[in-house]
């Protein structure tokens, strides 16, 4: 009868322990306890990489249970498709998301990222605005769609209801927004704050947190939601050596290099078999121009304009045309680089320069003509070698010819035969070589 009272003090202390190890292992959470707050900087183009890199950084966030995303911006716009889809994770996401445009703009779709926040902050000195969608013509008019054009109509009145959608939601002022994508209106920081675009204007991350501390914010969904960002850890999600590569891969005036580069490369290794690098190079910049492809709104048409353009260059080389292949070539390389990349209804930034492309067309020019200039002036000079460079050529008579025997031309030991007798030691002059005989003449 005494065992149950001797074992019911060590099963109590055992109790006791386990209950311990699983406090200490699993503290409650707290709003004293150490927080996360992750940084995301984005300084470029908007396209599907920088869409990728911050769909992975929200996700990120999402799954650690972030107290906060602070998204630092900095951009001249880029591609419609990529901002409604950015705009798609910000507004979905359970963090709540800060965009900071910290750097110098947030123009055209970078606006619309900054809008749709759940708070918008900018630093002094940066602007907001400037979203007018732009068209670049499939078919290079020497200029933009006119902005009466049905098309143009079509989209404006999308993006503006867009901005205002987006401004509602987010208790923004509808009107401004509008005015931003039809007027292509553009604000300072302090002209932005007091027209209720955004909500702050900080210095720095610090300051962001020090003023959102203990503020309720309205989600897109309509819940509210307090911050406590007393204590948080801010956390910099860089982007991926891989995004980097891709980023840079992005650049359209780098993908027209990489694919004159790829064109030249390969003609140079099966002109001249054996040198292998030419090739290896070539090889390379054609399959990172595949790449970029991938990344770009790419137009293939303009593509094979490019491609039948260097190729026009290259067969001036081999069939002298007194530059019509040159000036055909400059023709295509010039269209096609003007409409390398698809007309996509939206921002400004994803277009090849065109200093860029009438540097480039130029130069092949000017070269072209050169090379043909003296290929022509080559081939007008008298052959100095072979059965060519021996006619009209004099000698001496080493033996008497009657019809044959042997001279002494050009520096060489020959046979030879003439119609008439020669003398030994008379002049001769070749008159054609017939395999290896020459047929002289006397020459006076």
């Amino acid at each position: 009868m005494s065992s149950p009272g001797r074992l019911r003090l060590p099963l109590a202390l055992l109790a006791l322990g386990v209950a311990g190890v699983v406090a200490a292992s699993d503290p409650p959470a707290t709003e004293s306890s150490e927080g996360l707050v992750y940084s995301v900087t984005l300084n470029d183009a908007l396209h599907p990489v920088t869409a990728r890199y911050l769909k992975e950084a929200i996700q990120k966030a999402n799954e650690a249970r972030a107290r906060l995303l602070i998204l630092k911006l900095d951009t001249p716009g880029g591609l419609v498709s990529s901002v409604e889809e950015m705009v798609k994770d910000i507004t979905s996401s359970r963090v709540p998301i800060v965009v900071f445009v910290n750097g110098s703009k947030a123009a055209s779709g970078g606006f619309f990222l900054t809008v749709a926040a759940d708070v918008a902050v900018m630093a002094p000195g940066t602007r907001i605005g400037a979203a007018h969608p732009i068209l670049i013509p499939t078919i290079p008019t020497g200029g933009e769609i006119p902005k009466d054009s049905p098309i143009m109509d079509k989209v404006e009145n999308d993006l503006a209801a867009y901005a205002r959608s987006l401004a509602s939601n987010r208790g923004r002022n509808e009107k401004i927004a509008e005015q931003i994508v039809r007027k292509s209106s553009s604000f300072t920081e302090r002209e932005a704050l007091k027209l209720r675009l955004i909500d702050y204007v900080c210095h720095d991350e610090n300051e962001i947190l020090s003023i959102l501390d203990g503020r309720t914010i309205r989600r897109f969904d309509g819940t509210t939601e307090t911050l406590h960002l007393s204590k948080v850890r801010i956390v910099s999600l860089d982007m991926s050596t891989r995004d980097r590569v891709l980023s840079v891969l992005a650049d359209p005036t780098l993908a027209i290099f990489l694919l004159f580069g790829g064109i030249i490369g390969l003609y140079v290794e099966f002109t001249h078999p054996g040198l292998i690098a030419p090739g290896v190079i070539g090889a390379i910049c054609l399959l990172l121009f595949a790449l970029s492809s991938q990344i770009l709104p790419m137009n293939w048409v303009g593509v094979g304009l490019v491609v039948t353009g260097i190729v026009l260059f290259l067969m001036e080389l081999k069939v002298p045309s007194y530059g019509t292949l040159t000036a055909g070539g400059v023709a295509c390389l010039v269209l096609g680089a003007l409409m390398l990349f698809k007309s996509e209804p939206g921002m400004p930034a994803l277009g090849a320069a065109r200093w860029t492309i009438l540097s480039i067309a130029g130069s092949a020019a000017v070269i072209m003509a050169s090379l043909t200039t003296l290929v022509v002036r080559a081939s007008r000079h008298k052959p100095t070698t072979g059965s060519a460079g021996l006619q009209g050529e004099r000698g001496t008579a080493l033996t008497d010819l009657d019809p044959e025997g042997r001279v002494f031309v050009h520096g060489e030991y020959w046979n030879a035969r003439a119609a008439r007798p020669i003398k030994q030691g008379a002049k001769v002059r070749v008159i054609r070589v017939d395999d290896l005989v020459l047929d002289v003449e006397e020459s006076p």
